[in-house]
């Protein structure tokens, strides 16, 4: 089979190689996914590149100690492993895993649920980690409820997309940050107001919540817009090599009681229920994952760099 292949750190073109390489066993609990979709995502460039660097500890010191990149996935059970009751062999999943852009994967069972029905292979690949981040950050962190008004920054991006629409899902009112390019998508989305995040520092005040989405403001600005009291969700970052923008989390919490606001960072986990609960939102129509491109495997270094870029809206997939 035909599967993506980095053996060092680097730049997406210099590192990855599709080669052909032998079929994944089958653990006792685990399924033998045909791999239809999968899922492109900023962590996918930050894995390739080591980034940072404090996440080498984890992911392998001096080379990826996982060879194929990619992280969600969508597809058909071919097999399953002894102790496996469900999915079935010939079930249509979707679901997380370490290492997606391949042809075939093993996956434990308990990383799939059944695809929604409503969803394409390519639409469901793009559900599992950017949906687990929004999710936990509007309910979990952000804790939105009803008549609160939010702030979202990357609206426009794999979470961004997400967040939007589930902080209108638990009604609040959402008010976007995002390229004026893509202003008309949020709005699409459901946001009730939209803002350029070219056009300046926000000027916006008299938020409960922040979802802090890789935007990076200021933290005086931060607690500009928001009420006393409001909640600061911190996700992802950017910034120096070593930390990428969780040191600013720190900041965040010490600062936050001299600024009367809470900071709440999030670093998501990786949970069943929340997939399933996902799964029943968009059956239920409140929820529509963005596709914007799809590419072959043999793209897939392409595809990275305009998801790292911007060049996306909302989410890119390979389709080995």
């Amino acid at each position: 089979m035909r599967a993506v292949i980095q053996d060092a750190y680097g730049n997406p073109e210099d590192v990855l190689r599709v080669r052909e390489v032998d079929k994944p066993t089958v653990g006792d609990g685990d399924v033998l996914v045909r791999v239809h979709a999968a899922a492109v995502s900023g962590s996918d460039w930050h894995l390739l590149r080591g980034l940072p660097y404090a996440a080498r500890f984890a992911v392998g010191v001096r080379r990826p100690r996982n060879r194929v990149p990619g992280l969600e996935v969508a597809g058909t059970v071919e097999a399953v492993g002894k102790d496996v009751t469900s999915p079935a062999v010939g079930d249509e999943v979707f679901g997380w895993c370490a290492g997606a852009f391949r042809e075939y994967a093993a996956v434990p069972a308990g990383q799939l649920t059944a695809k929604p029905a409503n969803l394409t292979a390519e639409q469901a690949a793009a559900v599992p980690i950017a949906g687990f981040t929004a999710l936990q950050a509007v309910r979990d962190r952000g804790r939105v409820a009803a008549g609160q008004k939010v702030l979202v920054t990357g609206a426009s991006g794999c979470v961004g997309t997400y967040a939007v629409q589930l902080a209108k899902h638990y009604g609040a009112e959402v008010t976007a940050v995002c390229g004026a390019a893509k202003a008309d998508l949020v709005r699409d989305l459901g946001a009730d107001h939209v803002l350029d995040h070219a056009a300046g520092p926000l000027s916006v005040t008299g938020f409960d919540v922040v979802l802090d989405i890789y935007g990076n403001p200021p933290l005086g600005t931060c607690r500009r817009v928001l009420k006393p009291g409001g909640t600061l969700v911190l996700v992802g970052g950017t910034g120096g090599r070593w930390f990428m923008g969780t040191d600013r989390w720190l900041r965040a919490l010490v600062a936050a009681p001299f600024l009367g606001i809470k900071a709440r960072p999030l670093v998501h986990r990786d949970r069943l229920d929340d997939l399933v609960l996902l799964r029943d939102l968009i059956e239920a129509g409140h929820l529509t994952p963005v596709l914007d491109r799809t590419y072959p495997l043999a793209e897939a270094a392409t595809a990275i760099e305009d998801v790292r870029r911007g060049r996306v809206r909302g989410h890119a997939v390979v389709t080995p």
